[in-house]
């Protein structure tokens, strides 16, 4: 294939213009000079095109074309130099290019060529590599001509000289790199169908590699002297080749429109993606145009709420002014009646300091009882401690008490082992002992069996012996971790007990603080006809509120703290769980009544705000005393209902706390029985067991023994 030198000189030039060079260009004028080629082939290979051959070239001929010529010429020389003793192959005289015509005229065709020589030299350099990922880097269409006139490199030139091994990486690269370089919007089958293609032109290519090297291998066979004998199996071999050949470069034909007709459905798709885009962009610009309308249909709606609200407004200036009017009419009645109520305010008055008396011998009193309580507070503590004392030394002592008849009774059985084993050994020294003149035969078998019972019964002594110790060691062992779970046992136990006592005087407190709260709301009542210091009962309330608060606190605190000792065991964890949760919603509900008595609290305070003396009009209302007692009875029916709620949730709380109590019990119940069966040994009659085993093992030799003894008595 012949490709045009017009066209190879553009694309070329592109591909050239990706060296960064000194001197810029873009026209093939620009290039007659050499300056900018000599830069390239500099970049190419610099062992070879070295500074000292860059200083040869005449960097600014200007337009002296003998100077361009002159340069030209040189580039030509060293790269047919290179071509020749470098690369191993020269160039034929078809590539050559007319230097005469480049440097005069600036011939497009002529620089073709010339550039096509320095992409040969490129792509068989040393960093062929990187030029062939730089011309991957280009469009397709110069791809695609930088890809043919390598083929037509390859094509033109003798197989010894550039052979397929050299561009076939450049090739496969280059199409992979095309197929690669689609869209990626074209769909999972036109993927596919690229890919196969793909896995075909590699498939393709190797086997065309392949078909070089047994080329190459035949004519080499042909040039020898002793293939010269068979001159009809090569020809039949080359045709072959010929045909296999001509066979690929149909399938490459093949390929290549394949190639050309998905590169026209990419078209289709990109033209079908810009209309999409365009209509998506009229769909974006009505969709603003309807969020423009959607405000202002929102700030239309914004103002007819609020005119509506200011129509309300005006409404209500105008009920205003009439309940003003009739407020008036009140005021002077009230003020006809004040005369009659300032005697009253000083009968009052003189019952306030004789109240203020009361209350501070009650006050005195009251500090009194605190202390007492604190007294009492911390001799039930002590009492409480000596009471856990004392029930963890008697259970010390049922337990010590337990262990001295368990080792009694191993004595008694030790003792009974014991006696038995002696009364062994005694009775074959017994029977010889008392029959002496026995026959040489029976003498022989006694000594024989006096032999053999020894060594048994000082087997069994060692085994019993090194059995003994491994179980006092284990018996210790198992006695060290009795102790510690003991002790973690009666540290959890004491720690229990002591909050258990905090919580019954936290909860005594709070009962003493709910019979505060009832005596103020009692001591309310009963002033709310005559007046009392607000100050005081606002100080008492934010007193008896903030105990309140700090017992619920400190009962919290300490149910964390019950939570925290509790061990992670997998019985009692999914039910400990379980009550957290219900605990946390009781607390919840806790907090939400003591708010709603707090926002109570707040509007006793300004109903005491309203019945202070000094911010009295002048006169007494009688009305408005009426309803805030009304609307005082009410608020203490409110608290009633709030305290009776607060009590069934501190029932609800109390039961969960003994349903708390009783698991952690039951779980220190069942960790101490699990230590008392780990304390036991492995097999209960072991020690015993096997010395009964033994001394019966013992007696069955004897007793085998003792009628051979009797039978040369009965001789006698």
């Amino acid at each position: 294939m012949s490709v045009d030198k017009a066209e190879l000189c553009g694309s070329l030039l592109t591909w050239l213009q990706t060296f960064q060079v000194p001197p810029h260009f873009t026209s093939p004028q620009d290039l007659s000079s050499g300056l900018a080629i000599a830069h390239v082939l500099n970049q190419i290979d610099p062992s070879w095109f070295n500074e000292a051959w860059l200083q040869s070239i005449s960097e600014d001929p200007g337009p002296n074309w003998k100077l361009k010529v002159s340069n030209l010429e040189k580039i030509l020389r060293s790269l047919l130099e290179y071509s020749q003793d470098v690369l191993g192959h020269p160039v034929l005289e078809p590539h050559l290019p007319d230097v005469s015509l480049l440097g005069q005229f600036s011939d497009p065709s002529e620089l073709g060529k010339l550039l096509q020589l320095v992409l040969g030299c490129a792509i068989s350099c040393e960093k062929k590599q990187e030029h062939i990922q730089r011309i991957m880097t280009l469009e397709e269409s110069v791809q695609h001509v930088v890809m043919e006139a390598i083929q037509e490199l390859m094509t033109k030139d003798t197989p010894d000289s550039l052979s397929p091994e050299t561009y076939g990486n450049f090739d496969t690269q280059s199409r992979r790199y095309y197929f690669l370089s689609e869209e990626a919007e074209e769909g999972d089958e036109l993927q596919q169908h690229c890919l196969d293609l793909e896995r075909q032109l590699v498939l393709l290519s190797e086997e065309k590699q392949s078909l070089a090297q047994e080329n190459a291998v035949l004519r080499e066979r042909v040039g020898r002297p002793e293939a010269e004998g068979t001159p009809g199996l090569t020809a039949k071999k080359l045709l072959l080749l010929q045909s296999q050949l001509e066979q690929l470069q149909e399938e490459n034909f093949r390929l290549e429109s394949s190639r050309e007709d998905e590169r026209l459905r990419c078209t289709e798709l990109e033209r079908e993606i810009t209309e999409l885009q365009q209509r998506n962009q009229a769909l974006t610009s009505l969709a603003q145009e309807a969020q423009a309308l959607k405000d202002e249909i929102d700030e239309l709606r914004q103002s007819s709420e609020r005119a509506g609200q200011l129509e309300a407004t005006l409404d209500s200036c105008r009920r205003r002014l009439g309940e003003l009017q009739e407020l008036r009419r009140q005021v002077r009645q009230l003020e006809e009646r004040n005369a009659g109520h300032a005697e009253r305010t000083r009968q009052l008055e003189d019952e306030l300091r004789r109240a203020g008396l009361l209350r501070a011998q009650l006050e005195a009193q009251r500090r009194q009882v605190q202390e007492l309580q604190g007294q009492r507070r911390e001799e039930a503590m002590k009492a409480e401690k000596w009471l856990f004392e004392y029930r963890n030394l008697e259970e010390k002592y049922e337990l010590v008490t337990k262990e001295k008849e368990r080792l009694q009774a191993e004595r008694d059985s030790l003792r009974e082992a014991n006696e038995e084993l002696r009364c062994t050994q005694l009775q074959p020294r017994g029977l010889t002992q008392a029959d002496p003149s026995l026959d040489p035969t029976l003498s022989g078998l006694e000594n024989l069996a006096a032999e053999i019972l020894p060594a048994e019964l000082r087997e069994t002594l060692l085994r019993l012996q090194l059995e003994n110790k491994r179980l006092c060691q284990q018996e210790a062992a198992d006695r060290e971790r009795q102790a510690e779970l003991q002790r973690h046992l009666e540290e959890a136990n004491r720690a229990r007990h002591a909050l258990e006592t905090q919580r019954r005087l936290n909860q005594q407190q709070l009962s003493e603080l709910r019979a505060q709260v009832e005596d103020l709301q009692k001591a309310l009542q009963e002033q709310s006809g005559r007046s009392e210091d607000p100050a005081l009962l606002k100080r008492k309330l934010e007193e008896h509120l903030q105990k309140l608060h700090e017992a619920d606190l400190e009962l919290q605190r300490k149910r964390e703290y019950i939570e925290e000792l509790e061990p992670p065991t997998d019985s009692n964890t999914r039910r400990i769980e379980e009550l957290q949760e219900s605990l946390q919603k009781k607390d919840a509900d806790l907090w939400a009544m003591e708010e709603r008595y707090r926002r109570y609290v707040d509007k006793a305070r300004t109903v005491i705000q309203i019945l202070e003396p000094k911010q009295r009009p002048p006169t007494g209302v009688p009305p408005e005393l009426h309803t805030l007692r009304t609307k005082l009875q009410e608020q203490d029916i409110r608290i009633q209902h709030l305290e009776m709620d607060f009590e069934t949730s501190r029932n609800q709380r109390e039961q969960e706390e003994k349903l708390l109590i009783s698991a952690w019990y039951n779980m220190g119940m069942a960790l101490q029985q699990r230590a008392g069966e780990e304390r036991a040994p492995a097999h209960a009659q072991s020690f015993l067991a096997q010395q009964r085993l033994a001394t019966n093992a013992r007696r069955g030799p004897l007793g085998r023994l003792a009628p051979l003894r009797l039978r040369p008595t009965d001789k006698h």
